[in-house]
């Protein structure tokens, strides 16, 4: 498995792809200050990343040593909307079709330009970006509104700090998803911070816990981190 360097990257990349040189060709050149990539070569650790961790893309190869790609973006839809495309050597119409019919966001042949692919990651980024909540979040007792920082339950408003605001969108994007301490802790706090102290993540949370009343919502999944189920 290949992780790129960048410590907090907006958006987080996953590349399935079991030849191993074109794997890391990928990742250094998707990976930017804003931008971090993760890569594997068959299914099986996908699934286990997958399990672990949220991404905002997907690169998926078709032939893997243990499957089919399009077998698996059919699990990946079926229970996520992050955009997938697909790199693969198989170019006829037809695999074309068949891949955009299963569900891909995009297609890509094999060889291909990285400027090309670049330009068709991004545009997914953006585009899976804008559909993201774009209206306040409404779940059980709850409402949302990120974009004008309007929280509140039942019929109290609550204020929420920048961090808590972080926390909370992150829980809530990824509603009955365990998310890793790690993860949280670089997607939260993206200020460049040399070292945040999981101890700080431990006491935000128990904020935001009491001032959502969500002592039963936001639940600890010991050893592994936090999700949000009701």
């Amino acid at each position: 498995m290949t992780r790129s360097e960048n410590r907090m990257p907006n958006h987080k990349i996953l590349i399935i792809e079991d030849d191993t040189t074109l794997a890391g060709g990928l990742c250094r050149a998707l990976s930017s200050d804003t931008c971090g990539t993760e890569s594997c070569g068959n299914l099986r650790k996908a699934r286990a990343i997958l399990s672990e961790s949220c991404f905002d893309l997907i690169l998926l190869d078709i032939n893997l040593p243990d499957g089919s790609g399009l077998d698996f973006l059919k699990e990946i839809k079926d229970k996520s909307s992050v955009p997938v495309i697909m790199l693969t050597a198989n170019d006829m119409e037809a695999d074309v079709v068949v891949g955009l019919e299963a569900g891909a966001d995009d297609y890509v042949t094999k060889p291909f330009s990285l400027a090309v692919l670049r330009a068709r990651v991004h545009a997914q980024l953006r585009k899976h970006a804008s559909a993201i909540e774009p209206h306040p979040v409404q779940t059980g007792r709850y409402t949302f509104d990120f974009e004008r920082m309007e929280f509140s339950y039942g019929n109290m408003f609550v204020e929420l700090s920048k961090t808590e605001q972080k926390l909370l969108r992150i829980l809530v994007e990824n509603r009955g998803s365990t998310l890793k301490r790690s993860y949280l802790i670089d997607r939260v706090w993206t200020d460049g911070a040399e070292y945040v102290d999981e101890n700080t993540l431990s006491v935000t949370v128990k904020r935001l816990r009491d001032k959502l009343n969500a002592q039963d919502i936001i639940r600890t999944v010991y050893g592994i981190g936090y999700e949000w189920r009701e």
